[in-house]
């Protein structure tokens, strides 16, 4: 799950970067402020990275991803974008915990059959 909710926030990362470039063409918005909004959205995003299986991190990444679909007040494409990554977001955890539940069957399978297997007498 770790490496399918990572790329997911790195790309993330990248989308708030580039959102910021188009809100600095806002007359309504200072510079100070949408490179500060931004660069909080972009260090979470990768702060995200490193507490993502940790109690929180999942619900954190919720909160990003309601966040990024709320820029979209400042940057009407984020809508669409917000959205798009709120899916990709879904579906990170969702498959990425199949995943790791395979992967521990898995585990346990080959444990089994190691344990199974008697050790060869020589």
């Amino acid at each position: 799950m770790r490496t399918l909710c990572a790329s997911t926030l790195i790309g993330e990362f990248f989308v708030i970067g580039f959102a910021g470039l188009v809100a600095m063409k806002s007359d309504d918005l200072s510079m100070a402020t949408v490179w500060t909004v931004c660069g909080v959205g972009m260090l979470l995003s990768v702060l995200l990275c490193g507490v993502i299986t940790r109690p929180g991190g999942i619900q954190l990444g919720w909160v990003l991803q309601v966040l990024l679909v709320l820029s979209g007040f400042f940057v009407p494409m984020m809508f669409v974008l917000g959205v798009i990554f709120g899916a990709l977001w879904w579906a990170s955890v969702h498959y990425g915990r199949r995943i790791d539940e395979a992967k521990a069957r898995w585990a346990a399978q080959a444990e089994e059959q190691g344990s199974t297997q008697a050790p060869a007498q020589g």
